[in-house]
């Protein structure tokens, strides 16, 4: 084995590890990245020449996380790893959107990176070092890429930033970002923050930038030291300068107007596509193979992203007419589906999503048993993306990675400001569904969503907006225009795709791709202020519609009741094997959930939940829990309920489970004959509690306490108890009984000594 190590020193004195040589060796390139006990192992390989009909680059990052290496078993009926989580899918698409810009515009082979989480040590987060291992598996490799490049988390804990922050650590952190980039340039940002400002953003990005900077020299060393300096040569694409110069004059000018005209995103498309089957029929017949058509189709990609760019530096208009700063009309309604509990619609142009919410018990929360996470989720936000909403006639079939990574976005946009905890004891649901798209789904999103939480009466802690900000350079002039409110063609054909969200007094989530390299920190500055100002906009388009969250939930929520019993009492309220807890729901039509939890002195506290939406059955549930968890008083009232008769008197049940002797002498003040007379099984009765038994706990209680003292009443002499008959007989001199002990005797008589041969006495 050739094993080549090399070693980056963290700022903290933790290290990372590359190696390469040892794991994977069929692979095109293969590392193992260490941090701690955490190891990754990422592999790549490359298909040998591209396939004929490809003119795009056909790159699949997986990230998949072993059990095993958590020394865990997976769950479910298998016990194996099955499809990727959503944790894997997004951990796979900050590593994708980091690397697919580096690759040469003009390869086109199939390339695939595996990133396998082989050791994990719950401390260091794996995550933070996928970018690493798949750039340096490449470095490894004679695969093209113009890298290397590395991710890391950067996070702000106690006012300082920190590289690569523990698990625990990351939980204190009021920023966590993660940034990828080149030596040279940012590549991709995506994080949340808790209401920080630009300028704290910004300076998170470029404390990140300075520690990528230390991992991409050290992959440069190990690409050096492997010999994979060169890369493999390759040709995936035919060109015919004649055919490409002839289209450039016949379809450039009238591109040009096209992109001018201010039209709708569907007839600017069928212009775009009119134009280019004009062109294909000028073409003669026999002219025409597969080949021909994807260099017409490439050449007339690039006419219609150069009539755009220019006409967008050069003049300052967009497609649809707007100026480089204005956001699109925007329209909200929030209320519009009358069974939902609560929800709203938010368009902005030609994009639109129609979002709900709703809440539910503990049993709604959503359920994390990863690798690493386990726990509940209390807030989850859910995307779909339908065909329909492109005009694309095919069916939609199931959830993709990018619906998945467009919902965290907003999740993340939103969760700082929906209370969890002791706040809100519901499980909130909000969907979004976007019924139109041009543009910025993800931000309607957010903004449809927080309108939804405020319909349902979600006490949300500040309303948000989101916005998606693009970019147009020319490397020639130096020339840039940063747009707000970017169109879906302007983020196909621009060099950014930048979304902000945040309340009035922060930004609470972000997420930058850029797609050309040298990106001035000037830029990002400017394109940061320019979201600021469009945020303001949006959100104040949106409090038109509703300002704050309703001061009630709607009458179809359904409502919850929330106390704290000691944790003594938890069993008591369960019942043996659940039938308290379970009776309890039935004959209420209610949900109730115990949660135990420590409280602020570590005491073991059970909080219960009663869910449900019937007044009446909630407020019965919570007597009866009411009763379990109450301790009898001796002086107080109750109204009980016989449950036994005996010759003595009765038992009557004053509380859920806590039972007392009425005797037959605290019945009535005059003499009762038969307890019967009076009283029968289940007949409910007032009763006073006289005495609780300080040893055996057992209650006395009285009725008679409660009634009327007849006049003239007598109070019957009791006889004397008989005196204890004394043990002595002898008169009662036992000194057992006296205390008075018995002398000690000095003198004993002498054990008779045994011989050895003289058995002993059985």
């Amino acid at each position: 084995m050739n094993v080549v190590k090399k070693v980056i020193q963290l700022a903290d004195g933790r290290t990372i590890e590359i190696e390469t040589g040892k794991l994977a060796k069929q692979a095109d390139g293969s590392v193992v990245v260490k941090m701690g006990g955490t190891m990754l192992l990422a592999a790549v390989t490359c298909a040998k020449d591209a396939k004929e009909d490809v003119d795009f680059m056909p790159l699949q990052v997986d990230y998949k996380e072993k059990f095993a290496s958590a020394g865990r078993f997976p769950g479910g009926f298998m016990k194996r790893e099955g499809k990727a989580t959503d944790y894997e899918i997004l951990v796979a698409r900050l590593v994708d959107r980091a690397l697919r810009p580096l690759f040469p515009e003009d390869f086109h082979a199939e390339v695939y990176v595996t990133v396998n989480l082989i050791s994990a040590d719950k401390e260091n987060m794996p995550d933070a070092l996928a970018g690493l291992a798949a750039s340096a598996a490449l470095a490894v490799s004679d695969i093209p890429f113009e890298g290397p490049i590395s991710e890391v988390r950067v996070a702000r804990i106690d006012g300082k930033f920190v590289i690569n922050p523990t698990f625990a650590d990351n939980e204190r952190s009021d920023i966590d970002i993660m940034v990828a980039a080149t030596y040279d340039n940012i590549m991709m940002v995506e994080g949340e923050m808790n209401e920080v400002s630009e300028a704290e953003m910004l300076d998170a990005i470029k404390f990140a930038h300075e520690e990528i900077k230390k991992h991409c020299l050290a992959q440069k060393e190990l690409e050096a030291e492997v010999g994979k300096t060169e890369k493999r040569a390759y040709c995936h694409e035919q060109n015919d300068p004649e055919l490409e110069k002839a289209l450039w004059d016949y379809c450039y000018d009238r591109s040009y107007q096209i992109a001018k005209s201010g039209t709708d995103k569907h007839t600017r498309t069928d212009a775009f596509e009119a134009l280019h089957e004009e062109f294909w029929e000028t073409i003669p017949e026999e002219e025409r193979d597969d080949a021909k058509k994807i260099m017409v189709a490439r050449y007339f990609n690039a006419v219609e992203k150069r009539a755009m760019r220019r006409m967008i530096i050069d003049e300052g208009v967009r497609l649809d007419g707007r100026s480089t700063t204005q956001i699109r009309p925007i329209w909200c309604e929030v209320g519009y589906l009358p069974g939902a509990h609560g929800s709203a619609i938010f368009t902005r142009g030609e994009t639109q999503s129609l979002s709900t919410c709703t809440l539910g018990t503990k049993e709604d929360m959503k359920e994390k048993d990863e690798v690493l996470i386990q726990g509940t989720e209390q807030f989850v936000l859910h995307y779909n993306f339908p065909p329909f909403s492109t005009g694309e006639a095919k069916a939609a079939r199931g959830v993709g990675r990018r619906e998945i990574g467009h919902g965290n976005l907003a999740w993340r946009a939103l969760k700082p400001v929906v209370p969890v905890g002791e706040e809100n004891p519901y499980a909130v649901r909000v969907v979004s569904d976007i019924l139109e798209s041009n543009g910025s789904s993800s931000m309607a999103t957010v903004c449809a969503g927080c309108l939804a939480l405020m319909d349902c009466g979600v006490k949300i802690k500040k309303p948000v907006s989101g916005i998606a900000m693009g970019l147009i350079s020319d490397k020639e002039t130096g020339k840039f225009v940063v747009l707000s409110d970017i169109l879906g063609d302007e983020d196909h054909l621009g060099d950014m795709d930048f979304k902000v969200t945040g309340t009035p007094d922060g930004i609470t989530a972000t997420q930058m791709d850029i797609k050309v390299d040298g990106l001035p920190y000037e830029v990002l500055e400017k394109a940061l202020q320019q979201a600021k100002e469009g945020r303001a906009h949006i959100l104040g388009e949106m409090l038109k519609t509703i300002s704050e969250p309703r001061a009630e939930y709607r009458p179809n929520v359904p409502r919850i009741v929330q106390i704290t019993v000691p944790g003594e009492f938890i069993g008591a309220i369960i019942g043996k094997g659940g039938e308290v807890i379970q009776d309890m729901q039935k004959k209420t039509n209610t949900t109730i959930t115990i949660t135990e939890q420590r409280d602020a002195e570590g005491n073991t506290v059970g909080v219960v939940d009663i869910f449900g939406l019937d007044k009446d059955g909630m407020d019965a549930a919570l007597a009866r829990i009411n009763g379990i968890i109450a301790v009898p008083e001796v002086g107080e009232v109750y109204h009980g309920t016989v449950t036994s008769i005996v010759d003595f008197g009765a038992f009557v049940e004053i509380l859920p489970g806590k039972e007392g002797l009425l005797h037959i002498s605290e019945i009535d003040w005059g003499k009762t004959e038969k307890t019967e007379d009076v009283l029968h099984v289940g007949d409910e009765v007032d009763v006073k509690l006289i005495e609780v038994d300080a040893k055996s706990g057992k209650l006395r209680l009285s009725r008679k306490a409660l009634l009327e003292k007849p006049e003239g009443y007598v109070e019957p002499v009791r006889k004397p108890r008989p005196a204890q008959r004394s043990n002595d007989r002898r008169g009662g001199n036992d000194r057992r009984n006296s205390g008075e002990r018995r002398p000690f005797n000095k003198e004993r008589r002498p054990r008779p000594e045994r011989s050895s041969e003289q058995p002993a006495e059985e």
